[in-house]
């Protein structure tokens, strides 16, 4: 008597792709953290702290 075959490729993959989220997941925390506690922009230069400066400065009609 044959009885059914159970695939095992569905829950395979299932367990791949939920893998691959989590660690995705994962990297979005890890560079949220370091986006929150160190300076990921970089030194501005003279001109352009000057110019922000001018345009925080300049009252909006």
């Amino acid at each position: 008597m044959a009885g059914k075959s159970k695939s095992v490729l569905l829950p395979v993959v299932a367990a791949a792709v939920f893998a691959g989220l989590g660690r995705m997941v994962l990297q979005k925390i890890k560079a949220d953290r370091a986006a929150r506690q160190g300076n990921v922009t970089g030194p501005l230069d003279e001109k352009t702290r000057a110019w922000i400066s001018e345009v925080v400065r300049t009252p909006r009609q």
